[in-house]
Protein backbone atom coordinates (compact mmCIF):
# COMPACT_ATOMS: atom_id res chain seq x y z
CA UNK A 1 0.00 0.00 0.00
CA UNK A 2 1.29 3.26 -1.36
CA UNK A 3 1.64 6.25 1.32
CA UNK A 4 -0.32 9.05 0.42
CA UNK A 5 0.63 12.30 -0.58
CA UNK A 6 -1.36 15.72 -1.43
CA UNK A 7 0.23 16.19 -5.28
CA UNK A 8 0.28 19.94 -7.23
CA UNK A 9 -2.89 19.21 -8.52
CA UNK A 10 -4.47 19.32 -5.00
CA UNK A 11 -5.42 22.77 -3.26
CA UNK A 12 -4.97 24.74 0.19
CA UNK A 13 -6.86 27.49 0.45
CA UNK A 14 -6.51 29.71 3.26
CA UNK A 15 -7.50 33.15 1.77
CA UNK A 16 -10.96 32.37 2.72
CA UNK A 17 -12.60 29.87 4.48
CA UNK A 18 -10.04 27.15 5.11
CA UNK A 19 -10.40 24.40 2.49
CA UNK A 20 -7.97 21.30 1.85
CA UNK A 21 -8.78 19.25 -1.48
CA UNK A 22 -6.61 15.91 -1.77
CA UNK A 23 -7.81 13.99 -4.69
CA UNK A 24 -10.81 16.23 -5.54
CA UNK A 25 -12.15 15.78 -1.44
CA UNK A 26 -12.24 18.63 0.46
CA UNK A 27 -10.50 17.12 3.64
CA UNK A 28 -10.69 20.38 6.00
CA UNK A 29 -12.38 18.94 9.23
CA UNK A 30 -15.47 20.35 10.82
CA UNK A 31 -14.38 20.23 14.39
CA UNK A 32 -12.55 23.61 15.57
CA UNK A 33 -9.43 22.38 17.31
CA UNK A 34 -9.12 20.22 14.08
CA UNK A 35 -9.64 22.67 12.06
CA UNK A 36 -7.37 25.43 14.11
CA UNK A 37 -4.35 22.21 14.32
CA UNK A 38 -4.99 21.73 10.53
CA UNK A 39 -4.10 25.72 10.19
CA UNK A 40 -1.05 25.55 11.70
CA UNK A 41 0.61 23.12 9.67
CA UNK A 42 -0.85 24.57 6.75
CA UNK A 43 0.99 27.99 7.53
CA UNK A 44 4.19 26.21 7.24
CA UNK A 45 4.29 23.66 4.57
CA UNK A 46 6.77 20.98 4.68
CA UNK A 47 7.90 22.21 7.95
CA UNK A 48 7.93 21.07 11.08
CA UNK A 49 5.66 22.94 13.87
CA UNK A 50 7.07 22.71 17.07
CA UNK A 51 4.76 20.85 19.64
CA UNK A 52 4.98 24.00 21.97
CA UNK A 53 3.30 26.29 19.31
CA UNK A 54 0.43 24.25 18.73
CA UNK A 55 -0.13 24.45 22.40
CA UNK A 56 0.25 27.85 22.56
CA UNK A 57 -2.01 28.38 19.78
CA UNK A 58 -4.81 25.79 20.89
CA UNK A 59 -4.85 26.72 24.47
CA UNK A 60 -3.18 29.95 24.62
CA UNK A 61 -2.52 30.43 28.75
CA UNK A 62 -4.87 27.73 29.99
CA UNK A 63 -3.85 24.45 28.38
CA UNK A 64 -5.43 21.20 30.08
CA UNK A 65 -3.76 19.17 32.75
CA UNK A 66 -2.72 16.19 30.39
CA UNK A 67 -1.70 19.14 27.26
CA UNK A 68 0.51 16.54 25.39
CA UNK A 69 -1.61 13.58 25.52
CA UNK A 70 -4.58 15.99 24.35
CA UNK A 71 -2.30 17.04 21.47
CA UNK A 72 -1.26 13.66 20.51
CA UNK A 73 -5.52 13.18 20.52
CA UNK A 74 -6.01 15.58 17.91
CA UNK A 75 -3.14 14.78 15.60
CA UNK A 76 -4.57 11.38 15.79
CA UNK A 77 -8.00 12.48 14.78
CA UNK A 78 -6.56 14.83 12.29
CA UNK A 79 -4.43 12.14 10.45
CA UNK A 80 -7.27 9.92 10.32
CA UNK A 81 -9.46 12.66 8.43
CA UNK A 82 -6.89 12.92 6.07
CA UNK A 83 -5.66 9.90 5.27
CA UNK A 84 -9.13 7.75 5.74
CA UNK A 85 -7.20 4.54 4.43
CA UNK A 86 -4.41 4.96 6.70
CA UNK A 87 -1.66 4.72 4.19
CA UNK A 88 -0.03 7.40 5.98
CA UNK A 89 2.65 9.86 4.70
CA UNK A 90 0.26 13.15 4.63
CA UNK A 91 0.40 14.59 8.49
CA UNK A 92 4.04 13.47 9.81
CA UNK A 93 5.55 12.75 13.47
CA UNK A 94 8.71 14.72 13.20
CA UNK A 95 10.28 16.28 16.50
CA UNK A 96 10.01 18.34 18.47
CA UNK A 97 6.40 18.29 16.75
CA UNK A 98 4.55 17.57 13.35
CA UNK A 99 5.12 17.91 9.70
CA UNK A 100 2.26 18.34 6.83
CA UNK A 101 3.83 16.52 3.96
CA UNK A 102 2.82 19.92 0.88
CA UNK A 103 4.24 21.60 -1.09
CA UNK A 104 4.30 25.47 -0.30
CA UNK A 105 3.25 25.72 -3.83
CA UNK A 106 -0.56 23.76 -3.32
CA UNK A 107 -0.79 26.66 -0.67
CA UNK A 108 -3.15 29.73 -2.60
CA UNK A 109 -0.97 31.80 -0.60
CA UNK A 110 2.43 31.26 -1.95
CA UNK A 111 0.57 32.19 -5.17
CA UNK A 112 -0.46 35.39 -3.65
CA UNK A 113 2.59 36.55 -3.24
CA UNK A 114 3.99 34.99 -6.41
CA UNK A 115 1.67 37.56 -8.19
CA UNK A 116 2.31 39.97 -5.32
CA UNK A 117 6.05 40.08 -6.37
CA UNK A 118 5.69 39.93 -9.92
CA UNK A 119 3.32 42.72 -10.09
CA UNK A 120 5.72 44.93 -8.23
CA UNK A 121 8.65 43.89 -10.37
CA UNK A 122 6.17 44.78 -13.50
CA UNK A 123 5.24 48.22 -11.97
CA UNK A 124 8.99 49.33 -11.16
CA UNK A 125 9.81 48.38 -14.84
CA UNK A 126 6.99 50.66 -16.28
CA UNK A 127 4.81 47.84 -17.53
CA UNK A 128 1.78 49.14 -15.80
CA UNK A 129 -0.91 47.18 -17.52
CA UNK A 130 0.80 43.94 -17.02
CA UNK A 131 1.27 44.86 -13.39
CA UNK A 132 -2.51 45.56 -12.79
CA UNK A 133 -3.15 42.22 -14.63
CA UNK A 134 -1.01 40.53 -11.63
CA UNK A 135 -1.85 42.33 -9.13
CA UNK A 136 -5.77 41.86 -9.70
CA UNK A 137 -5.08 38.03 -10.47
CA UNK A 138 -3.55 38.06 -7.12
CA UNK A 139 -6.70 39.87 -5.52
CA UNK A 140 -8.75 37.19 -6.96
CA UNK A 141 -7.59 34.60 -5.02
CA UNK A 142 -8.90 36.23 -2.02
CA UNK A 143 -12.66 34.54 -1.26
CA UNK A 144 -13.32 36.21 1.87
CA UNK A 145 -10.77 37.12 4.87
CA UNK A 146 -8.06 34.74 5.78
CA UNK A 147 -9.14 31.21 8.00
CA UNK A 148 -12.47 32.77 8.06
CA UNK A 149 -13.70 29.19 9.30
CA UNK A 150 -11.48 29.05 12.30
CA UNK A 151 -11.16 30.80 15.85
CA UNK A 152 -7.74 31.65 15.51
CA UNK A 153 -5.64 31.67 18.72
CA UNK A 154 -2.72 34.15 19.18
CA UNK A 155 -0.29 32.54 16.37
CA UNK A 156 -2.67 32.36 13.61
CA UNK A 157 -4.94 35.85 14.50
CA UNK A 158 -1.28 37.33 14.09
CA UNK A 159 -0.99 35.61 10.93
CA UNK A 160 -3.72 36.43 9.33
CA UNK A 161 -3.24 40.56 10.19
CA UNK A 162 0.14 39.57 8.76
CA UNK A 163 -2.08 38.27 5.69
CA UNK A 164 -4.45 41.44 5.74
CA UNK A 165 -1.87 43.80 5.21
CA UNK A 166 -0.08 42.16 2.39
CA UNK A 167 -3.97 42.06 0.56
CA UNK A 168 -3.97 45.86 1.42
CA UNK A 169 -1.22 46.67 -0.18
CA UNK A 170 -1.49 44.63 -3.28
CA UNK A 171 -4.63 46.56 -3.70
CA UNK A 172 -2.88 49.85 -3.44
CA UNK A 173 -0.35 48.67 -5.98
CA UNK A 174 -3.04 47.36 -8.04
CA UNK A 175 -5.08 50.96 -8.17
CA UNK A 176 -2.09 52.71 -8.53
CA UNK A 177 -1.12 50.55 -11.36
CA UNK A 178 -4.50 51.15 -13.53
CA UNK A 179 -4.13 54.65 -12.94
CA UNK A 180 -0.87 55.13 -14.46
CA UNK A 181 -2.05 52.58 -17.40
CA UNK A 182 -4.54 55.21 -18.20
CA UNK A 183 -7.55 53.77 -16.37
CA UNK A 184 -8.43 56.38 -13.94
CA UNK A 185 -12.26 56.96 -15.24
CA UNK A 186 -12.63 53.43 -14.80
CA UNK A 187 -11.18 53.04 -11.50
CA UNK A 188 -13.95 56.09 -10.09
CA UNK A 189 -16.45 53.55 -9.36
CA UNK A 190 -14.50 51.23 -7.67
CA UNK A 191 -12.58 54.15 -5.69
CA UNK A 192 -15.92 55.67 -4.83
CA UNK A 193 -17.10 52.30 -3.05
CA UNK A 194 -13.52 51.24 -1.51
CA UNK A 195 -13.40 55.20 0.03
CA UNK A 196 -17.01 54.84 1.36
CA UNK A 197 -16.82 51.41 2.90
CA UNK A 198 -13.40 52.74 4.32
CA UNK A 199 -13.48 56.37 4.87
CA UNK A 200 -10.19 57.03 6.57
CA UNK A 201 -8.21 55.20 4.13
CA UNK A 202 -5.94 58.58 3.36
CA UNK A 203 -4.28 56.21 0.59
CA UNK A 204 -7.21 54.90 -0.80
CA UNK A 205 -8.22 58.76 -1.12
CA UNK A 206 -5.07 60.22 -2.74
CA UNK A 207 -6.15 57.78 -5.61
CA UNK A 208 -9.86 59.02 -5.97
CA UNK A 209 -8.82 62.39 -5.78
CA UNK A 210 -6.20 61.74 -8.54
CA UNK A 211 -7.84 59.68 -10.53
CA UNK A 212 -10.75 62.21 -10.27
CA UNK A 213 -7.90 64.99 -10.89
CA UNK A 214 -7.04 63.01 -14.47
CA UNK A 215 -10.44 62.80 -15.21
CA UNK A 216 -10.83 66.29 -15.80
CA UNK A 217 -13.11 66.45 -12.97
CA UNK A 218 -10.92 68.91 -10.97
CA UNK A 219 -14.23 70.12 -8.54
CA UNK A 220 -14.77 66.88 -7.61
CA UNK A 221 -11.38 66.05 -6.68
CA UNK A 222 -11.11 69.36 -4.71
CA UNK A 223 -14.49 68.43 -3.17
CA UNK A 224 -13.36 65.05 -2.28
CA UNK A 225 -10.03 66.31 -0.36
CA UNK A 226 -12.63 69.23 1.67
CA UNK A 227 -14.94 66.29 2.83
CA UNK A 228 -11.76 64.08 3.79
CA UNK A 229 -10.16 66.90 5.50
CA UNK A 230 -13.10 67.97 7.68
CA UNK A 231 -13.72 64.41 8.41
CA UNK A 232 -10.40 64.00 9.52
CA UNK A 233 -10.27 66.94 11.43
CA UNK A 234 -13.37 66.75 13.51
CA UNK A 235 -13.31 63.31 14.14
CA UNK A 236 -10.13 62.33 14.51
CA UNK A 237 -8.63 65.84 15.66
CA UNK A 238 -5.49 65.30 12.52
CA UNK A 239 -4.70 66.97 9.37
CA UNK A 240 -4.49 65.04 6.14
CA UNK A 241 -0.97 63.58 4.98
CA UNK A 242 1.70 64.99 3.11
CA UNK A 243 0.88 63.01 -0.04
CA UNK A 244 -2.89 64.32 0.06
CA UNK A 245 -1.61 68.04 0.83
CA UNK A 246 0.31 68.35 -1.87
CA UNK A 247 -2.20 66.49 -4.47
CA UNK A 248 -4.70 69.55 -3.14
CA UNK A 249 -1.59 72.56 -3.79
CA UNK A 250 -1.49 71.14 -7.38
CA UNK A 251 -5.18 71.05 -7.56
CA UNK A 252 -5.33 74.60 -6.91
CA UNK A 253 -2.76 75.48 -8.98
CA UNK A 254 -3.98 76.63 -12.45
CA UNK A 255 -2.48 74.89 -15.23
CA UNK A 256 -0.54 72.61 -12.58
CA UNK A 257 -1.20 68.89 -14.04
CA UNK A 258 -1.87 66.42 -11.55
CA UNK A 259 0.04 63.66 -11.65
Amino acid sequence: MHAMTIEPGDTARVLGPLELYIGGVDRAPSTPKLLQLLAMLLIRPGKTVHVDSLVHELWNDAPPRSVRRTLHTYVHHLRRHLDPEGTGGVLVTSAPGYRLEIDAGVVDVSEFHRLHRLGRDLLDGGDDAAAAHAFRTALDLWSGPPLANIHCGPTLAAYTVYLLEHRRNARDLWIEAEIRAGRHREMLGVLRSLTTADPFDETLHAHLIRALGLSGRRSDALASYEWLRSRLEDELGVTPCAELRELHRELLSEGHPIR
